[in-house]
């Protein structure tokens, strides 16, 4: 069958919806439940800062290749195959007391994440029709949202109730249940080129072809890179958040954790607001009001001395945040080409990592030599400079097209 007729015939998004959503919960309990077993069997604040680094660095190793294969191979069972293969390394994780092997599979366990995500971003685009990716993404950054709020609470809880590997092994569990879930969706069978493999050659021919694009396409270029620069800044700042909260906001644990909550009630409530309204708010103003009010968020979160301004400061971020996300996910599914999307997202990662490793060990530095809030507050105004760029961009007549919104037009109509 066709991609175009099963695309017609697909009406219901919720199996999708759901083994992403279970995904992406799995993820939290993972991320809370590692932190916390190698806190406990190193007491090294070093030991757990090192899985952070982790994570762009087998973004480098996987996405310069990855989008070769995304966009030559069925996408649901390479999701399928990632699922399964996360499931077992997590499961592992648990029965080694060695950190050198510890780290190894939580890189690799990394590098199937950064294969999953292009991969289900492009999956998304070839299933879901143009009038309702915007919704479909706004009910998506809902889901996501709820589980970073209901992630760490699980974790908590099993951890309370067990140990962190018992949330460890449950999120094994819920990589198979994603696994199962999306293995009830239609494949993209026409997506399949028989006789590919995977050369050097191939690698080096896609990579010209996204340079090419690039080339053609440099306001839709502009636009994504600027965003993603955004987001990049937004994970950098997210590493000192815990030196932060003690050392300048003053805040005790149980204070840090009602933060971190507010941080989430503020996601949640952008990704409700966006799906309610999702019909009238025009595409670019999610994406250029979304991140000019994100990196504003933060630079009120930075300038803040006490519990009251960092908690307006993070709910205001985390509440564009879920817009901005919404609009930009739009956007780039609207406008990029679908035959290399993997390729163009995977290209983009490789280069969003490296600054991501950049920009943490220079914030860092800034930290140790000078001060925490020093450093947050320089960057912070560094992403409002870059936001404010992007308000503009977004907001040129004459590039209006770039922002077409069928939601909109079939809401009217």
């Amino acid at each position: 069958m066709g991609t175009n007729s099963w695309k017609k015939e697909w009406k219901n998004p919720s199996l999708l919806l759901a083994g992403i959503g279970i995904s992406n919960l799995g993820d939290w309990i993972y991320l809370i439940a590692l932190n916390l077993m190698i806190l406990n069997m190193y007491d090294s604040a070093a030991a757990v800062a090192g899985l952070y680094l982790l994570k762009p660095a087998a973004s480098i190793l996987t996405s310069f290749w990855s989008g070769s294969f995304i966009d030559r191979f069925d996408k649901r069972r390479i999701m399928i195959g990632l699922d399964v293969i996360r499931a077992v390394f997590v499961a592992i994780i648990p029965f080694f007391s060695s950190l050198g092997l510890i780290y190894l599979f939580v890189f690799l366990i990394n590098m199937a994440s950064s294969f999953f995500h292009p991969t289900a971003t492009t999956y998304i685009t070839k299933l879901v029709p143009e009038e309702r990716r915007k919704r479909f993404n706004s009910l998506h950054n809902l889901m996501s949202s709820g589980a970073f709020v209901i992630g760490p609470a699980i974790a908590g809880a099993l951890v309370f109730v067990g140990s962190p590997g018992l949330a460890i092994f449950m999120n094994a569990i819920s990589f198979l249940l994603s696994g199962l879930i999306l293995s009830l969706l239609p494949g993209t069978d026409d997506d399949v080129i028989r006789g590919d493999r995977l050369s050097f050659n191939m690698i080096k021919e896609d990579w010209s072809a996204v340079i090419a694009f690039s080339r053609k396409a440099v306001y839709i270029m502009a636009v994504y890179t600027l965003f993603e620069i955004v987001m990049v800044f937004t994970a950098a700042l997210d590493s000192t958040e815990v030196v932060f909260t003690r050392r300048v906001l003053g805040l005790s644990e149980s204070s840090y954790g009602v933060l971190v909550s507010i941080a989430g009630v503020g996601f949640i409530a952008g990704s409700i607001c966006v799906t309610l309204f999702v019909s009238i708010i025009p595409l670019r103003h999610l994406i250029g009001t979304g991140g000019f009010m994100t990196a504003t968020g933060y630079l009120i979160y930075s300038l803040s001395n006490s519990f009251i301004g960092g908690s307006i400061g993070v709910f205001v971020l985390s509440f564009a945040l879920a817009c901005a996300n919404t609009g930009f996910i739009t956007f780039y599914q609207n406008n990029l080409p679908i035959e290399i999307m993997g390729r163009i997202v995977s290209t983009v990662s490789v280069f969003q990592s490296i600054f991501q490793i950049v920009l943490i060990v220079a914030i860092g530095l800034v930290v140790e030599i000078i001060s925490v809030q020093f450093a947050v507050i320089t960057g912070s105004f560094l992403m409002l400079t870059v936001a404010i760029v992007l308000i503009w961009l977004t907001a040129i007549p004459a590039k209006s097209k770039y922002f077409r919104d069928s939601s909109i037009v079939t809401h009217v109509h």
